[in-house]
């Protein structure tokens, strides 16, 4: 039996969770591929501090954990970007495979450390970083290696998920349902990074590396969170036979254009992605090939980030014990560039609020028209009271910078009362 050695730096509650589950995993992965793995080394910012049941003591250094040769691979489960990529670095320098979770490292300094990677020719394994549970990433990478992807998209932010579901199922306004979702531990105190689009976007990059061998600068990626969403939204988004999701898109434009976004997204009632609820994640995947292929799964929590983490030990371990270079990060293709915001074209959602009174509806439809922007439906609710009325328009095709002129204009009328809402409509066919 080859037992591997694993350095793990870092250990809260993924730590934790894998340290948990290890015992059960290793005699499937004896079975299955021959090998064991064990912890020897263990480095955390607070040794002291109390952690039941850890197989080996825990050290401040991290350093040592990895120059221990007794150490063959390397998990980093510390978050953020700055130590993770010393980490990381320090690891491909010592030709030690790396094994993390962490999104933002590779969304954010990805375009530093895959060099390094490339040239010491050392693996980094991140299955773990985008999804969860789900095998997402092995699928792009693998199982549909020969089909040239049209297009992916995925709800891969949990808590924005639960709260988004609430929103539906309990008619809940966006603070209640948030307040839930922080009492039921899917969100931080400091809810930014999923509220406000933060997470996905760094998953999504991943996605558009691994799929077309870009990684996007992450300050140019388009990124909208869901803190707007009203009540009143979901409620307008249901009539028209659509739900509201987070969504991320990444799909090419043309030859040499990638379009890789985070927004609030209504998709129809009947597809597949409207029926994912709670703190689950999906990735839907267009290949020239497979056609249309989805996956869902738990996109969060202890036990499904061990599962995708644990695969990546084993795959990481197998390599060592082969002395297999195991699988290095796509060539980057250079010519490859996000499209510009304003270029983007697509259907829209629009709320107006306005002053209750005849002719405004027709001025409105006016300035779409003005710049060329077809309208396919209309809600003109009324009994809202206080002289005011929502408007809510389904629109055709158009271009950011088209629908943006023709708000902006439409935000000049005298009877209108407050800044437009707008969010995407992708009907995912």
């Amino acid at each position: 039996m080859n037992k591997i050695g694993i350095g793990l730096i870092g250990c809260g509650t993924v730590g934790s969770g894998l340290i948990r589950n290890l015992p059960h995993a290793n005699p499937l992965l004896a079975e299955r591929l021959g090998i064991q793995l064990e912890i020897r080394g263990i480095a955390v910012r607070d040794p002291s501090k109390p952690r039941p049941s850890l197989p080996v003591q825990p050290i401040s250094d991290w350093k040592i954990v990895v120059a221990d040769p007794s150490v063959q691979i390397i998990l980093e489960l510390v978050g953020g970007t700055d130590e993770a990529f010393q980490i990381a670095e320090a690891c491909l320098k010592a030709h030690k495979p790396l094994v993390t979770a962490n999104k933002a490292l590779l969304a954010e300094r990805g375009q530093e450390l895959i060099p390094l990677a490339q040239k010491s020719g050392t693996p980094i394994y991140f299955e773990a970083s985008v999804a969860g549970g789900i095998p997402v990433l092995k699928a792009l990478r693998e199982g549909l290696v020969a089909n040239q992807l049209l297009g992916l998209h995925g709800i891969i932010n949990g808590t924005s998920n639960y709260i988004l579901s609430r929103m539906v199922e309990a008619g809940s306004d966006f603070a209640t349902a948030l307040q839930q979702a922080k009492d039921l531990g899917y969100a931080e105190a400091d809810d930014r990074l999923d509220v406000d689009g933060i997470d996905a976007a760094h998953k999504a990059s991943i996605l558009c590396l691994l799929a077309y061998g870009f990684l996007p600068k992450f300050s140019e990626i388009p990124v909208e969170g869901i803190r707007k969403i009203t009540a009143q939204d979901v409620s307008f988004a249901r009539q028209l036979g659509y739900v509201i999701k987070l969504l991320a898109m990444v799909r090419p434009i043309g030859n040499e254009q990638i379009e890789v976004r985070v927004a609030p997204t209504l998709v129809p009632a009947l597809h597949p992605l409207a029926s994912v609820h709670g703190a689950f994640n999906a990735v839907g995947l267009i290949g020239n090939l497979s056609g249309p292929v989805q996956f869902t799964g738990r996109g969060a929590g202890p036990d499904a980030t061990s599962s995708a983490l644990l695969a990546d030990l084993a795959e990481a371990a197998k390599n060592v014990r082969d002395k297999s270079p195991g699988p290095l990060f796509p060539k980057v293709d250079r010519k490859a560039r996000l499209i510009a915001p304003n270029d983007s074209v697509g259907r829209f959602y629009v709320r107006i609020e306005v002053e209750d009174r005849p002719g405004v509806l027709a001025q409105v439809a006016g300035i779409f028209g003005s710049e060329k922007i077809g309208i396919s439906s209309v809600l003109q609710p009324e009994g809202h009271g206080a002289g005011s009325v929502p408007l809510v328009f389904l629109l055709e095709s158009a271009s950011v910078s088209s629908l943006q002129k023709a708000v902006a204009l439409i935000a000049k009328l005298p009877n209108t009362r407050q800044p437009a809402m707008i969010m995407r409509v992708e009907d995912l066919t």
